[in-house]
C-alpha cells in the first residue's frame, strides 16, 4: 500500500525528520553538489496543487540538503553527494508519486549546465523585438533525428525553435490578447517527456543560484 506523506499529519513529517537525520552525518563528510530540478505540471489544474514546504519536505526525505523552491511552479534546488542526474530523476519521481498519488516527471540539471543554459543565445537579438518571448523546453534525453525534423517542422511567423542537446529554446509572438500559448503540439511529438519554463525564470534562479553564471555576467559587463 502506497502511503501519501503529504495527506497524513504529524507521523509523516517525523519520519522525514529521521530520514534525513540518517544522511546529515555522511554529507558533512563528502563533497556536495547543487542541483537545479524541473517538475511537469506542478500546480497546474485540480488536484496538482501542492505547497512548496511540503515539496521541499519531499526532498528532504531524500536526503538532500539546502532544499529550496523558486516560485511555485516545481522549481528545486538542492544539494546531494552524487553527480548522477539519471539516478536523481528516477528517485525524485518515485518520491513524488508516493506522496502526490500521481506521475510528475522530473528534469534535472547540475549547476553549470543550468549557467550555460542561462547564458544561450540562440537567437539573434536583432531579429525580434520585444513583442516575442522565449521560454526553454527542458527534455529527459537529446532527441532522434526524427524528433528533431518533427520539432523543426513546427515553425511558422509567430514560432521559432533552436535546439541544443536536451533543451529546445522556443521563441514565440505574444498574443494580442494576451491569451495562453497552446503546448498540445509540442506534446504531440515529445509526450510528457518535457516541461516549459520562461526563459527569464531560468535568467532569476541562475543570477541567485549559479556561481558561475554570476561570473560570466560580471565578465559581461566589464566587456561592455
Amino acid at each position: 500500500m502506497t502511503t501519501n506523506v503529504l495527506s497524513t499529519s504529524a507521523s509523516p513529517l517525523a519520519a522525514i525528520r529521521l530520514s534525513c537525520s540518517r544522511y546529515a552525518a555522511p554529507n558533512q563528510l563528502r563533497a556536495m553538489f547543487r542541483f537545479f530540478a524541473f517538475l511537469r505540471a506542478i500546480n497546474v489544474g485540480r488536484g496538482r496543487t501542492v505547497k512548496m514546504q511540503s515539496l521541499r519536505q519531499v526532498f528532504q526525505s531524500l536526503g538532500f540538503s539546502t532544499v529550496e523552491t523558486f516560485i511555485a511552479s516545481g522549481n528545486v534546488i538542492f544539494e546531494t553527494t552524487t553527480q548522477k542526474t539519471k539516478t536523481l530523476e528516477r528517485k525524485i519521481e518515485k518520491a513524488l508519486h508516493e506522496a502526490l498519488g500521481y506521475e510528475v516527471r522530473t528534469f534535472v540539471r547540475r549547476e553549470a549546465e543550468l549557467a550555460k543554459i542561462a547564458n544561450c543565445q540562440p537567437f539573434r537579438q536583432s531579429t525580434f523585438d520585444d513583442k516575442w518571448h522565449m521560454n526553454v523546453i527542458f527534455l529527459a534525453n537529446n532527441l532522434s533525428q526524427k524528433l528533431k525534423q518533427d520539432v523543426k517542422a513546427l515553425q511558422t511567423r509567430t514560432d521559432a525553435f533552436k535546439l541544443h542537446g536536451q533543451e529546445i529554446y522556443w521563441l514565440r509572438r505574444r498574443k494580442q490578447n494576451g491569451g495562453p500559448f497552446s503546448t498540445v503540439p509540442i506534446e504531440k511529438i515529445l509526450g510528457r517527456a518535457f516541461t516549459i519554463r520562461a526563459a527569464s525564470t531560468i535568467k532569476e534562479i541562475a543570477h541567485k543560484y549559479c556561481s558561475r553564471f554570476a561570473r560570466d555576467l560580471r565578465h559581461a559587463h566589464s566587456a561592455v
